[in-house]
């Protein structure tokens, strides 16, 4: 299974190799124009290589679930963070050797009388910088979420279309057959994907909506939803998975949010997520109406046991409400009577915070399974772990075989703890290929 997944991942790799480097290959074949330097043909590369880079990024946010399987959906998009900034890189890198080398590049740069290729190449670079700004101080600048990510679209779509018309403008580069079909197969590529992204997938969603059936207070000022599929049998997910919701009449709203599943998988039917108030909107929950619609698109993510079989058993380390996923994996043993022993470490604020503790006791009746809870403030005469979950608190309770594959971590939580601990992890010689993550901090 494992083998499978990496030739999935090394596969998808591939691709986005070929098609990242597919129109610098074809860019150096055919005729050169005369007086080229090495320079001048290196800053279009350059230029031909970050253009691809950017148009990919529309794949990469596209959430197709066969290309974020192998990885997981925060690998995939961590890497179109970064990969935003190389192909940034390259862009500015392209105009910034032209202007060095070429006198005629330096009066490009004077937009009112520089030709019509020029000024889309100067409008589609400022629009790049003010798309990467935004990204990067997005959280600082406190930037309502949604406006952004409705914004970030719109300007990604507009760079790529002002550098598409550039390069046809500029017209050397594109003057032979096999370079007009490329750039003719990745612009109706483009199209479409934005056209299945914007206009189908929703238009799908729409014909399976749910509706918010009960909502049940947890501890931890945390609402459990439960939602019914309205004329349809449900969705099949994987415990652990998350789904995007998506509230009110229609799926073509941009405002949507990710959240886990916390039932058992085998209730397709009847899921329910389970969500904290911890910002403006998950404020809101606990006042949704029954019979609230809601679109569901998923499911989504990589942090299953459903994805290793053949593992001997699982160690699940959540912080604050994530433990929403671990409850799934949790409910979907019990009912699968999985005899597989789970270790489970809870960190929480307070005992009185400690989300499903009921039901997480009931739970160690009937599985194998092992509960360390790690308490920030614990209260007096207790007896467990306090304070941080440290490299030391894992150490104690950890098998001590911890070689490739003797079991697989799930870790879900705030963004420090999940970062601690997956170095922790790794120091004390857990294999780096066991360890899995779901972030939700996705932009």
């Amino acid at each position: 299974m494992r083998t499978r997944r990496t030739l999935q991942a090394i596969f998808w790799i591939a691709v986005y190799i070929v098609l990242a480097v597919a129109p610098l290959l074809v860019m150096i074949a055919g005729p050169r124009l005369p007086r080229q330097s090495f320079w001048q043909l290196f800053s279009v590369a350059l230029g031909f290589a970050g253009l691809s880079m950017m148009a990919l990024q529309f794949v990469l946010t596209a959430r197709f679930k066969t290309i974020k399987a192998p990885y997981g959906s925060d690998i995939v998009y961590h890497f179109h963070r970064e990969i935003s900034l190389v192909a940034f890189v390259l862009v500015l890198a392209h105009i910034l050797i032209l202007v060095i080398v070429s006198e005629r590049a330096r009066a490009l740069l004077l937009f009112f009388t520089a030709p019509t290729h020029a000024q889309a190449a100067i409008i589609s670079t400022l629009l790049l910088i003010l798309l990467v700004a935004l990204s990067i101080w997005r959280k600082p600048l406190r930037l309502d979420y949604t406006w952004w990510r409705v914004s970030h679209d719109i300007l990604g779509v507009i760079v790529v279309i002002l550098a598409m018309v550039h390069v046809i403008l500029v017209g050397f580069y594109i003057n032979t057959p096999a370079k007009a079909i490329l750039w003719t197969a990745y612009g109706a590529f483009w199209i479409l994907l934005l056209f299945y992204v914007r206009l189908v997938k929703p238009l799908l969603l729409l014909r399976k909506p749910y509706q918010v059936s009960q909502l049940s207070a947890e501890r931890g000022n945390s609402w459990t939803m439960h939602i019914k599929p309205q004329g349809h049998a449900g969705m099949r997910f994987q415990p652990g998975q998350f789904a995007w919701l998506t509230f009110g009449r229609s799926p073509f709203s941009e405002t949507e949010h990710p959240f886990s599943f916390s039932s058992s998988a085998e209730h397709s039917d009847s899921p329910t997520f389970t969500i904290k108030e911890l910002g403006d909107f998950t404020r809101t929950i606990k006042d949704l109406p029954q019979g609230q619609r809601i679109y569901v698109d998923g499911p989504f993510g990589s942090m299953s046991p459903d994805r290793f079989p053949d593992a001997t058993s699982f160690v699940l380390i959540a912080g604050g409400i994530g433990m929403a996923p671990m409850m799934s994996m949790l409910r979907t043993a019990q009912e699968r009577r999985d005899r597989r022993p789970y270790l489970l470490f809870y960190a929480i604020n307070t005992w009185e915070e400690a989300t499903f503790r009921e039901e997480i006791e009931e739970l160690t009746q009937t599985l194998t399974l092992e509960v360390v809870y790690v308490l920030r403030d614990p209260p007096e005469q207790w007896k467990g772990e306090s304070g941080f979950l440290t490299k030391e608190i894992l150490e104690r309770s950890l098998p001590q075989s911890r070689e490739s594959d003797s079991f697989e971590v799930f870790i879900c939580g705030p963004q420090p703890l999940m970062n601690a601990v997956e170095e922790a992890l790794v120091q004390l010689g857990v294999f780096i290929g066991s360890i899995h993550a779901e972030r939700f901090d996705l932009v």
